[in-house]
């Protein structure tokens, strides 16, 4: 006899990447969190937490956050929604809008596999369409498809790869369902689909402040939409699903852009060398617009240069799975931590 649904059952839970405890004396390169600290704003409202906002419920709604997005991204207030991490409002996503065979979850691979967690949980039908070789989106694939949410990461993960404008336009005009734009690693990218919000009523844009902002362990994201969609997925999402505290601190992290820029500046300069030096090392590169580089080794030996980095306490991505046997996912760090990473890859090559 089982607890469980039969969904339940035959799923396969989503393996998060190694968090080893805090203090261990180890290079983190494994999950694309930010290595530069949160906002001197944030930590401010974090050090003089008043004991009132633990006391009664949190705002429902996160208004004052709402009010911060709206001023950084010159959106309505009306048009965001806030969920504990991005990771929440894809599920509110998939539990509003997918169900069995006929309303299915579709996107392109390889791509964040929660979205296929997420999915079995529910449960709805997957359809996940390969990326060609060159990462162009796979428009008529997709449409073909016809699912009731569309999930396209970008920038994507575990390429790197950001997903024209143009593409997403002509996806967005020829789908009947949602468009998800998932833009957790927008802060390091060239451009934003954004735009497309106020085009399209399907196009939800997703973001998160566990990146650009240096606050993962907060988890904080929140979507842009026509409030016509968010409508829907207001009725689905937990009552108080976003802290007092994570609301104070995320609203001074969205206020201060200037710093959160100026981090991702770094970030940026940073990728830019690490990937000049792995390519030297014999490594290919993918391009990449985000806080992590997606690269194969020389002799394709990812796993064992996993293995050999954990043992040297350096932790990076390892992606059993087909299409990524032979790669690893390296976040960027600072210059430093990037440098023993080079330096543990000459010694190890």
């Amino acid at each position: 006899m089982s607890y469980f649904r039969a969904a339940v059952d035959a799923m396969t839970g989503y393996i998060p990447g190694e968090q080893p405890k805090p203090g261990t004396p180890i290079i983190k390169l494994n999950t694309n969190e930010n290595p530069y600290p949160p906002s001197p704003q944030a930590m401010e409202v974090l050090r003089n937490l008043d004991s009132e906002w633990l006391r009664r419920y949190p705002d429902p709604f996160a208004k004052d956050f709402c009010c911060a997005v709206s001023e950084a991204l010159s959106v309505p207030a009306d048009w965001v929604i806030v969920g504990n991490g991005s990771d929440e409002l894809l599920n509110v996503i998939i539990r509003a809008s997918a169900e069995g065979s006929d309303r299915k979850v579709v996107y392109p691979m390889p791509t964040y596999v929660l979205y296929r967690t997420l999915a079995a949980m529910q449960p709805a039908k997957v359809v996940e369409i390969d990326y060609p070789a060159d990462f162009q989106l796979p428009i008529d694939e997709l449409v073909e498809a016809r699912g009731a949410v569309t999930f396209i990461a970008s920038p994507n993960s575990p390429s790197g790869h950001l997903v024209s404008l143009a593409d997403l336009r002509v996806l967005a005009q020829q789908l009947a369902g949602i468009l998800v734009v998932d833009e957790a690693y927008t802060d390091f990218a060239e451009y934003s689909a954004l735009p497309l919000v106020q085009e399209f009523e399907n196009v939800i844009i997703l973001r998160t402040l566990s990146k650009g902002y240096s606050l993962a362990g907060l988890r904080m994201g929140f979507g842009i939409a026509n409030p016509q969609l968010l409508a829907g997925l207001f009725k689905i999402k937990d009552s108080y699903n976003i802290d007092a505290i994570a609301t104070a601190v995320g609203t001074a992290a969205m206020r201060d852009q200037v710093y959160k820029n100026a981090c991702a500046e770094k970030v940026k300069k940073s990728r830019t060398k690490l990937a000049v030096e792995l390519k030297n090392l014999g490594f290919q590169v993918f391009d990449s617009q985000a806080n992590f580089v997606l690269v194969t080794p020389p002799q394709g030996n990812a796993e064992q240069l996993y293995l050999a980095l954990k043992a040297r306490g350096i932790l990076v991505r390892y992606f059993k799975q087909v299409g990524l046997e032979n790669k690893l996912r390296i976040t960027v760090g600072t210059d430093e931590q990037n440098q023993t990473l080079i330096e543990a890859l000459v010694s190890l090559m």
